[in-house]
């Protein structure tokens, strides 16, 4: 285990101001954490303790509902999402469930309703809160990293286009069996943006470009701000999506949360501003969703160790 700690940038909403003359040096930090590790931890005072609280509170209820409840929580084939995941051999300790559209009323309401059908405002509203408040997060990150780049008009139209996926993740300890301690296997999200928040409890780790593995300690008020495949090809391999996996060791459940977003509506290229001598177009312009389907539904996709490229690399 590597000793290297993830940068920790304060993006907190008292300390952002875009027409300070400390905003250009903000994104610049923004950006170079991101093409350095393709995380970081941003400590964020958009979501209130309180709001924390209910909503890690809230995981408790919704993962002590019946097995045959929960697989209720489907995906749509014309959707990025996942629906239900668990009892799944090789990722024995890990359970999960996806909330589409969890920023827009319809979208926690319909999860909700799926779940309890005789309605849960509280889980509802919720959901909903701290969804708004964590994507808040995320349009900071994306603004930075554009006006790093001098790319602002390319982001904005993704931010348009942008839609949210929340998932509640659960993670049971391993009592002491390191042979099935794996919490989830090594991957790349698929995402543009991925926003983690996990509470108390370790066990994320990331890989570093040179193959060691940095853990990644919960601390509070923060959120890991990392990268995904669809970012990568957007950036035009200046950020690159990290490989991250969770290990679980000791006598407590890990929860935690991540907000993830897709692109709908609108192909993904990569502005011309980050193309030139040194820096070759290295991705075609793609459908974010069409992405989703290739990894989800074609052998290629299932099995490319770098699943972007071999989908819309040049």
């Amino acid at each position: 285990m590597a000793l290297l700690k993830l940068p920790v940038i304060d993006l907190s909403l008292k300390n952002i101001n875009p027409t300070s003359n400390s905003w250009i040096t903000k994104c610049d930090e923004v950006t170079g954490a991101l093409e350095e590790h393709g995380c970081f931890i941003a400590t964020y005072d958009g979501v209130s303790q309180e709001l924390e609280d209910r909503i890690f509170l809230a995981s408790q209820e919704l993962f002590n509902l019946p097995t045959e409840v929960k697989v209720l929580n489907t995906s749509d084939i014309d959707t990025p999402y996942d629906g239900y995941v668990g009892q799944i051999p090789v990722m024995p300790l890990y359970e999960s469930l996806g909330i589409e559209n969890a920023t827009t009323t319809e979208g926690a309401e319909n999860f909700t309703k799926l779940m309890w059908p005789s309605g849960n405002e509280s889980f509802c509203t919720s959901v909903l809160m701290y969804s708004k408040a964590v994507v808040e997060l995320d349009e900071i990150v994306m603004r930075m990293v554009a006006k790093s780049y001098g790319i602002e008009e390319h982001c904005e139209s993704l931010l348009r286009s942008t839609v949210y996926l929340l998932r509640y993740n659960k993670y049971l300890c391993p009592n002491g069996n390191e042979e099935n301690s794996v919490g989830i296997v090594p991957h790349t999200d698929k995402s543009v943006m991925t926003i983690l928040h996990q509470k108390q409890v370790k066990g994320l780790q990331i890989e570093t470009k040179d193959g060691q593995w940095i853990e990644v300690d919960p601390l509070p008020s923060s959120f890991i701000v990392m990268a995904g495949d669809a970012c990568m090809a957007w950036t035009n391999g200046r950020i690159e999506a990290p490989n991250h996996k969770v290990i679980m060791e000791g006598n407590q459940e890990r929860i935690s949360l991540g907000l993830f977003t897709f692109i709908k509506g609108l192909k993904i290229e990569i502005p011309q501003k980050l193309i030139d001598e040194d820096n070759i177009q290295r991705f075609k312009e793609f459908d974010h969703i069409k992405y989703i389907h290739y990894i989800r539904y074609t052998n290629e996709g299932k099995t490319s160790k770098c699943p972007i490229k071999s989908y819309c690399g040049i």
